[in-house]
């Protein structure tokens, strides 16, 4: 598929995508969610990707849904829109590779929710990160008024979707939302070396690890504690955790192979 709404590429082991709307501040519609759906798939079938930033350019992440196409929408119209939304939103959460956000300017509605589902969130000072759909009549429905609580607490999720009000990247990094924030024009390069980290790591390891954090939100801490030990158990049986071990005791690098 020719890409008209993304830019992908790949560098030392990440994938980069990058939102490409600029006339609409990267605002989110059916042609954009279905091109991100396809690279979504290409890089879980990619072993050559063991890492995922994205971003959106400096003026805006993603300004939300594209209200001028969401306008016109009746119910159902509207529920299956925002059900191709989850969709994708889902594969970026369940993806085996970690994905980073780097976020500059505005992150709001689907964009704050797009950041969301990604694991780690970086962003440039001066960034803007809400909520706003209360303004329009409706509310999130793509993520923001579940995984916005499970990140930064009943409180602070309430305080963003009742109001509408936008946070600045100062109280993201306070309330959890990002873990980072970084002079506007260094954001790419901080998320890239944020990349090489991960990418440094046993890719199965990673999956691990990621699955049992994903899960641990969503049952209760004995359930959670017992498929973490499931998980670590079973890593002993990877060429990964032996060749981790090895480099640790020979005090080298570990090369792992991703098996």
């Amino acid at each position: 598929m020719e890409l008209k709404t993304l830019l992908y590429q790949k560098e030392n082991g990440v994938g980069i995508i990058t939102l490409n709307r600029p006339k609409t501040m990267n605002a989110i519609n059916d042609k954009l969610i279905e091109e991100l759906s396809v690279v979504m798939d290409a890089i879980s079938a990619d072993p050559e990707v063991q890492a995922v930033i994205i971003t959106g350019g400096e003026k805006a992440f993603a300004a939300g849904g594209d209200i001028s196409f969401m306008s016109t929408a009746d119910p159902l119209g509207a529920e299956k829109f925002v059900e191709s939304i989850k969709t994708v939103f889902d594969k970026i959460d369940n993806l085996a590779q970690p994905v980073i956000a780097a976020i500059s300017g505005l992150a709001l509605g689907g964009g704050s929710e797009l950041a969301l589902a990604c694991d780690i969130r970086l962003a440039a000072e001066g960034s803007l990160i809400g909520q706003p759909e209360i303004n329009l009549g409706i509310i999130p429905g793509a993520g923001g008024t579940q995984r916005l609580t499970r990140t930064v607490g009943p409180g602070w999720a309430k305080y963003m979707v009742m109001t509408g009000l936008p946070i600045d990247a100062e109280t993201a990094l306070k309330i959890g939302f990002v873990t980072a924030v970084v002079p506007k024009g260094q954001l790419l390069n901080e998320a890239k070396k944020m990349a090489q980290i991960l990418v440094s790591k046993s890719p199965v390891a990673m999956k691990a690890a990621k699955k049992c954090l994903n899960l641990g939100s969503n049952v209760d801490l004995p359930s959670g504690l017992a498929y973490e030990i499931k998980n670590w158990a079973s890593l002993f049986s990877t060429e990964d955790q032996k060749e981790g071990m090895k480099a640790f005791l020979e005090k080298r690098k570990p090369q792992y192979k991703g098996r």
